[in-house]
């Protein structure tokens, strides 16, 4: 085949593989389990160039379709940011495997193998195989089911895309992709999937670990978040004590033992939501997910419970800012969820929520003086409007720093940038950056840092 051309619907049955190619109709049909491995744009481009090589369609069909597969899998592959295991389809492949949201890989985060049914076994192992065919049937091989060139061209192969990034020193990818890769028969690692799963989990909590709880008319859904905020632990100065109690709750709720709701309420820009949002780099690793919610979207949260209940992964729901007007009444859905509804929330499931005030629903002074709009009980609808916050087993409180606070926060700071600049200097111009922005927080401390930083590299480039 070396050398040869061949124009658009001019190739001859000599010029290529002739030996028959796996049906996949007969394949897709086949799974029951892992059908969704191959549910999804990808899967389908592929599917459908195996179906019209394996049909001989005419030239312009088979470069259309290999044409479509080419792009997407550029797509995914060039952009990735960790190595490849195989060419870009096997990789692809083998991703969406360990991934797999069914009831085999559900019963194995929940049990082992020997809990589970012989006919559950022997279908895993069946589909095991046949996914294996489709694996086989890689760039290198789906060439020789096609001219060496056409229109004087070579066909793009996907064998040779890269992704962003270099091979790191060590490998990222789990060790379990590179022994499928590498096995002669998918069927027998069925214990290691087994273990894989009960590990690492499966479906869209195993791809994402932060998401928000998005609303399309009437329906709910998770979305989630490739690129959460990088903000950990090590970046927050100040309030040690107050990020250490929510800590160590945080632990408890990840070593299975009852845990408590967290409120935190204080000044603005303290760190409040920041210290939420670096939970997830400290302990995504062991299982942690967080959930953004908004406060609109507070009346679905009994959907949301029914889709994390029973799952092996650890659940914060997150609402941020939260307060509600006197007017406003998802704060009942947010009490029921917390203590008071009949249904027990998800032992899998806490709320962490930030909010500038420690009475969450608006108070006037009518409800005190017992006349709320002529109701002759007025102070049971003060009482439950205060006891919102009351149903947070725990509450911290983040307040404004003086000035030392201030300062010692702008010098740690400094210290993590390693910042060349005489502590009168960063001490007299970030005061003078606290009066400008007419505001003393660890928000307006790292702003600052920020802009020195910015400042100083720049003079060092130009230097």
């Amino acid at each position: 085949m070396t050398g040869a051309t061949i124009s658009v619907g001019e190739a001859s049955a000599s010029t290529v593989n002739s030996d028959a190619l796996p049906d996949p109709t007969a394949l897709t049909a086949s799974l029951a389990l892992f059908r969704g491995v191959l549910a999804d744009e990808v899967g389908g481009a592929f599917l459908a160039l195996v179906a019209v090589l394996a049909r001989r369609a005419a030239w312009p069909d088979i470069r259309a379709a290999w044409s479509r597969l080419f792009a997407l899998l550029a797509a995914e592959a060039e952009l990735a940011t960790t190595p490849l295991v195989g060419d870009a389809w096997q990789n692809h492949l083998l991703d969406r495997l360990l991934a797999d949201d069914n009831p085999f890989s559900q019963k194995a985060q929940r049990a082992g193998l020997t809990a589970m049914g012989d006919a559950l076994v022997r279908q895993a192992r069946a589909e095991l195989r046949a996914l294996q065919q489709l694996f086989r049937l890689d760039a290198q091989r789906l060439r020789t089911y096609l001219p060496p060139s056409i229109d004087g061209e070579p066909w793009p192969a996907w064998d040779g895309l890269r992704p962003l990034t270099e091979a790191p020193a060590e490998p990222t990818h789990p060790p379990l992709k590179r022994a499928l890769a590498d096995a002669p028969d998918w069927a027998a690692l069925l214990p290691e999937l087994v273990a894989y799963y009960a590990r690492t989990g499966t479906g869209v909590f195993a791809h994402y670990r932060a998401f928000r709880w998005v609303r399309a008319g009437d329906q709910g859904r998770l979305e989630g978040i490739a690129h959460p905020d990088p903000v950990r632990l090590s970046d927050l100065v100040g309030y040690e004590s107050e990020r250490e109690l929510l800590l160590r709750n945080t632990e408890h709720f990840l070593a299975g033992y009852p845990a408590n709701n967290v409120l935190l309420y204080g000044d603005r820009g303290t760190g409040k939501s920041s210290t939420v949002k670096a939970l997830l780099h400290a302990y995504g690793d062991r299982g942690l997910r967080l959930i953004e919610v908004a406060k609109a979207h507070l009346p679905d949260l009994p959907q949301l419970l029914a889709l994390l209940r029973d799952r092996r992964e650890r659940f914060i729901l997150f609402v941020d800012d939260l307060s509600f007007h006197e007017s406003e009444v998802e704060y009942k859905e947010l009490k029921a969820v917390l203590e008071g509804s009949l249904e027990a929330r998800p032992p899998n499931v806490l709320l962490y929520a930030t909010s500038n005030r420690r009475h969450l629903v608006q108070e006037s002074f009518a409800d005190r003086a017992g006349a709320v709009d002529g109701e002759l009980h007025a102070v049971d609808t003060a009482q439950e409007k205060l006891s919102l916050s009351d149903r947070f087993g725990i509450t911290l409180t983040f307040v404004a720093p003086d000035q030392e606070r201030y300062l010692a926060i702008v010098r740690a700071l400094a210290n993590q940038r390693g910042l060349a600049i005489e502590p009168e200097e960063l001490q007299r111009r970030a005061i003078a950056w606290a009066l400008r922005h007419r505001a003393r927080s660890g928000r307006t401390a790292r702003q600052f840092v920020d802009y020195l930083t910015g400042e100083l590299g720049v003079a060092a480039t130009a230097s």
